[in-house]
């Protein structure tokens, strides 16, 4: 709410001192595009495989926990105080590893946000890069991700760059790559 509420000042602020200017703003769909990049697919397609290899091993470990307690549950009352104790600890070490790899592999720092940004950064950088261009070459001012934080609640479909940047990015796919 604070975001919409905070553009919709930003919008009105930029209205209020351009007002004798006119301002050419327009939006494209960065999810429409990503779907539709061979790489961006091809990422995603890795990106979906570690998660369902980590998630294939997280079930193997709750299971091999599950069937741990169940066999403590059977038999605790049939143990001694020593191996109840020692049991106990057992659980408690397993739930922690089960614990700690969720977070190793799923955690807000953990190997799947490393490698999406791995993976996903070069096709991101290359859709910022064609949408720059096609900013600056159409002369736009402002430039809006329909698909991102910045909710437009109504947009004129004129001002749609989706498929011009995609157009670009087939382009400069296509062209060799230059370095400065």
């Amino acid at each position: 709410m604070k975001k919409i509420l905070a553009f919709v000042v930003f919008l009105l602020l930029l209205c209020a001192v351009q007002a004798s200017a006119q301002v050419k703003i327009a939006y494209f769909n960065s999810e429409s595009i990503m779907k539709q990049l061979p790489d961006a697919q091809d990422a995603q397609k890795q990106l979906d495989q570690f998660v369902a290899d980590w998630q294939q091993e997280l079930n193997k470990m709750q299971d091999e926990w599950k069937k741990k307690f169940d066999e403590y549950d059977k038999r605790k009352l049939i143990m001694t105080e020593q191996r109840r104790a020692d049991a106990e600890r057992e659980l408690r070490d397993m739930d922690q590893k089960i614990v700690d790899f969720r977070t190793q592999k799923f955690g807000q720092n953990g190997e799947l946000f490393n490698k999406q940004n791995e993976l996903m950064k070069p096709v991101q950088d290359r859709v910022f890069k064609a949408v720059q261009a096609v900013a600056l070459e159409d002369g736009y001012d402002y430039v809006f991700d329909k698909s991102g934080d910045i909710l437009l609640m109504y947009a004129n479909e004129k001002y749609d760059l989706t498929q011009k940047v995609f157009a670009k990015l087939k382009v400069l796919i296509t062209a060799p790559s230059v370095t400065k």
